[in-house]
Parts: C-alpha cells; sequence; structure tokens
C-alpha cells in the first residue's frame, strides 16, 4: 500500500475510532453510566461489607423493589439481603439439585414466611398495650346543612388494606430464585425462557409478547401540575417486530419533542427523561398530552385507534389525600372517587384510542371499580397491580392484571401467578435502578405472556431488555418456531367494542382490524 493511501487508511480508521468513542461517551451519559457506576463505589465505600462482590451484585438486583434507588432505606434491605444470602440461604440450599426450581423455590418462600413471623412476632411485642375504654367512643355522622336545600350525608372513604411492611432482606428471595433459574438453564444447555417454558410444561413454538412502551409520564414527580397519568402508555398493532415497534416510538417521541419545542418559540421545552425511561412533561390537565400524542402520530400518518392504541397507568393510589378522601388529580384538584370516575368517562369518550387503565383507584374503592367497568367496560378495559397479594376478594369490573417480579415474588410464583390471572401483563420497574439485567424478557416469552412493559426508551437497564426481547425474537425466527398473534389478545382490548360517536370512527375501524375477542416491573 502506497503512503498517501496508508495514510488515508489510518486517518479514516482514527476518524471512525473517534465517531465512536463520542457516540459511546453520549450513550453512557444519557443512560446516567458514571453516575450509576459512581454511586454503587460510593456505597461500598460507605458501608465496607465483607463481601464486596456480593454488596455490588445485590445492589444491581435483577429483581425489582418498591424502594428509592439511593436511598439509606434501600441500601439496608440490599445488605440484609446480602447478609441472608451468605448465611443461613447458603447452608439451606447447599448440595441441593439448582434443576428442581419448584423445591428451591419452596425452600426460600418457607424461609421468607419464618422471617415475616419473626418480625411480626417483635413488632407484636413493642407495640403498647391499649387499654380499652370503659365506654364506646361515639360516633356522629357528618352533615352538610344549608339554610333552604337538604342535607346530605357524606359517604365515608372505605378504609384502606393493611399494608405489610416489606422485610428487609426479602430481595434475596426474589434474586436467588432467578440465580437458580439461570444456573438450571445453563447446565441443561438451554436459553432461560426455554427453561421457564418448560417449568410450565409448554413447548415449541412462542410467540413474543407485545412490546408496551411508555411514551409519557405526567405523575407526582413530573414538572406541572397533572399527577393523574403516571404512565401514558403506546400498545402497537399486533403482528409488527420488537425493532418495529422501538423504531416507532422513538419517531413518535422525536416528533412530541419537536412540537413542544415548536410551542415554546424553540426555547427548552418542559421536559426531561424521568426514571420511568419516558419524557416527563409538564401539563395541567390530562387532556394535554393525549392531544399531544394524537398530534405526534397524525403528523408521521399512524392516526390514534389504527397504528396506536394507548394505556394509562393511573396508579391513583399514590394520589389519595386520606386527611380529605379525596385523589389529588393535579395540584390542588381534588376529586371524590364518585367524580373520578366522572372524569375517566369523559376521558375516554372524548380518546377512544385510550383501550386500558391501570389502578384507575385504589383497590379499596370496589364499588367505583364496577361503576366505571360498567360504564366504559365495553370500550375500555380495568387491569389491577396484583404484585402484593390482596386480602379482599377479586376486584369488580378488572379485566387484567399487572404482574411484577419484586422482592420475595420467586420464578415458581410468576409461573403460577400466571396460571391462576388469566389476562396478565408483565411490567418492569418504573425506577431508573443500576441494572442491565435482561433476565425479564426471557421471563415474559418463558411465561408465554401475551405483553410486557419495559418502560421508555432511555436507559441501558431498559434497552438492554428490549435488546434481549430482539435477539429472542430472531433466534425464533430463524428456527422457524416463531408465531404471530393475528388478533389483540386479552387484557388489554375489551372484548365488544364501544361503538363512539364522530371522532371515535378510526379507534372503531382499528379495534375492528384488530379484534375485541383477547386473549400485565419492570426488573
Amino acid at each position: 500500500m502506497s503512503h498517501p493511501a496508508f495514510s488515508k487508511r489510518v486517518c479514516e480508521d482514527k476518524r471512525d475510532f473517534d465517531e465512536m468513542k463520542t457516540a459511546a461517551a453520549e450513550f453512557y451519559r444519557v443512560s446516567r453510566v458514571p453516575q450509576d457506576i459512581e454511586r454503587a463505589l460510593h456505597q461500598l465505600f460507605l458501608h465496607r461489607p465483607a463481601d464486596q462482590h456480593g454488596y455490588l451484585s445485590m445492589s444491581s438486583a435483577a429483581v425489582s423493589s418498591h424502594l428509592v434507588p439511593e436511598s439509606q432505606e434501600r441500601t439496608e434491605h440490599v445488605m440484609a439481603a446480602v447478609l441472608w444470602i451468605n448465611e443461613p440461604l447458603n447452608s439451606m440450599l447447599k448440595d441441593r439439585d439448582p434443576c428442581d426450581q419448584l423445591k428451591i423455590d419452596h425452600i426460600l418462600s418457607t424461609f421468607f414466611k419464618e422471617r415475616c413471623l419473626e418480625e411480626k412476632e417483635v413488632r407484636d411485642r413493642e407495640r403498647p398495650e391499649v387499654i380499652p375504654s370503659s365506654s364506646p367512643p361515639q360516633t356522629k355522622e357528618k352533615k352538610s346543612i344549608n339554610k333552604g336545600k337538604k342535607s346530605t350525608v357524606e359517604k365515608p372513604l372505605p378504609a384502606a388494606e393493611p399494608q405489610q411492611p416489606v422485610l428487609r432482606g426479602s430481595l434475596a428471595v426474589g434474586s436467588v430464585s432467578l440465580a437458580v433459574a439461570k444456573t438450571g438453564a445453563q447446565i441443561q444447555g438451554v436459553h432461560l425462557y426455554e427453561y421457564v417454558a418448560a417449568l410450565r410444561n409448554q413447548e415449541p413454538p412462542f410467540h413474543i409478547p407485545v412490546s408496551l412502551v411508555t411514551l409519557l409520564s405526567c405523575g407526582k414527580t413530573s414538572p406541572g401540575k397533572l399527577n393523574l397519568l403516571e404512565e401514558v402508555i403506546l400498545i402497537p398493532k399486533v403482528g409488527q417486530q420488537v425493532k418495529q415497534i422501538i423504531t416507532m416510538a422513538l419517531e413518535v417521541q422525536k416528533e412530541m419533542m419537536r412540537i413542544m419545542e415548536t410551542l415554546t418559540n424553540g426555547g427548552a421545552s418542559e421536559a426531561f427523561v424521568c426514571d420511568s425511561g419516558a419524557l416527563a412533561v409538564s401539563h395541567e390537565r390530562a387532556e394535554q398530552p393525549l392531544d399531544l400524542i394524537a398530534e405526534a402520530c397524525t403528523n408521521l400518518g399512524l392516526p390514534l385507534g389504527t397504528q396506536i392504541h394507548l394505556a394509562l397507568n393511573c396508579a391513583a393510589h399514590e394520589l389519595l389525600d386520606p386527611s380529605k378522601g379525596k385523589y389529588e388529580v393535579a395540584t390542588g384538584v381534588l376529586k371524590s372517587p364518585d367524580e373520578l370516575v366522572d372524569l375517566y368517562q369523559t376521558l375516554i369518550s372524548k380518546y377512544p384510542a385510550v383501550v386500558a387503565l391501570i389502578d384507575p383507584f385504589r383497590k379499596e374503592d370496589r364499588d367505583q371499580w364496577e361503576k366505571l367497568s360498567s360504564m366504559i367496560g365495553n370500550s375500555c378495559s380495568l387491569l389491577s397491580d396484583v404484585s402484593y397479594k390482596s386480602q379482599g376478594p377479586p376486584l369488580p369490573g378488572a379485566r387484567g392484571h399487572i404482574l411484577k417480579h419484586i422482592n420475595e415474588t420467586t420464578v415458581s410464583d410468576l409461573i403460577h401467578m400466571t396460571s391462576e390471572q388469566q389476562g396478565s401483563v408483565l411490567m418492569g420497574t418504573t425506577c431508573s435502578e443500576p441494572c442491565s439485567e435482561d433476565s425479564l424478557s426471557d421471563i415474559a416469552v418463558g411465561l408465554g405472556l401475551h405483553y410486557v412493559k419495559l418502560g421508555g426508551l432511555s436507559g441501558a437497564e431498559r434497552m438492554t431488555k428490549y435488546n434481549r426481547l430482539i435477539s429472542i425474537e430472531e433466534e425464533l425466527a430463524q428456527q422457524g418456531i416463531l408465531v404471530f398473534k393475528e388478533k389483540h389478545p386479552p387484557p388489554l382490548f375489551p372484548d365488544s367494542p364501544h361503538k363512539h360517536s364522530g371522532t371515535a370512527e378510526a379507534a372503531r375501524s382499528g379495534l375492528e382490524e384488530h379484534s375485541s375477542h383477547l386473549i400485565q416491573t419492570d426488573l
């Protein structure tokens, strides 16, 4: 090779390398990898545990939790989990067959129940003794009395179910169960999704769960006054590959950003990427984010109700003001449970592309679940989070369920829940945890679920899972054992689409295309 040609080649290689470094630096910056590493090392130095590798592993455990990632509470839970794993779980599982998932998960669950009983006994001993009063207190009903108007009695808010405290160390149970499943799969020489499917006695062919992508977040932690919409979730047209879904969602997100920049005259838009990996936008009313998505989809030739439908994660249990007995749907805007029913009905009537509401009320507001279902059940499904076992009977009107692999949930628990709770969506975490594990994707495929929600399209902890879904899909297609659903399965679409008027024509045609006969954190 001549000197000029060699020099040109060196320059091209250097330019390619520089471009790759720049792209990598931008990827790490957006994904907040340096901050995650710095945080993990800081916590490691601060606590200086005896088992440094175990501490780091649990800090980035594939099993999610309800805890704030950087909180002292989470650190204490992680430390407790490391102690559980080192001893006594290490001794209890020694020489056990890692391929006997059911037996090991039974040991883990039994251990956890015993720890819960011990913790309860400690709390009971520490609880001060209550001396009963000689005469029961007199209670009066509150009445609003206005001159010339009929008095009304305000219905008391149903008491909340007692919340079971999350036991410190519970992360160890779910993490060890998953580690055992991965070990069993490796011993048998199969992928994790094949191993989980075999535990369910499921044989090929397989299907890939429809990826539900979080587009916007307008919850309590987002800018603006609106609290009600924790997540606005894209439901793609059935039959698309994961790559196609991701590309479409990215185009919608890019167009929304363009619209917001236009509205702010080219200035800084009031939006940022939140912990769920989606855009957190500043809005005051529930209609505004839906209008934004509708405009973006229309500009892209993807009108809502045909190519795209939406689900709303309301997370209403986080919005209740117990002192007032109302939901704070926006800053300073309070709604009673019945008023919230009316709000949802109006919203669904105006936006028929919204086909699912997740946790629209607390579980205790059973009357409102049933009332709302009777009003919009033909056009919109209600889904309930069953990650934490409720002490009450099944919710009336709930058509589907949300599952999460959190804390003490074992692989066997997930298999049992999906068999018991027909019509489930597996959801990943909504927190930005330093976790790039991709096992949730394998679990969703192995469980035979029809839907999986991995969050937004930002952050390595989520994109790793999306990439794993793509890999599984390509592998199954190469082997000729991949099948696609021709119609949207339950629980996200109702059995009998309700006929809306006016603006609902496009949505109605889309529902007819997908059919209404239907077949669920993020780690």
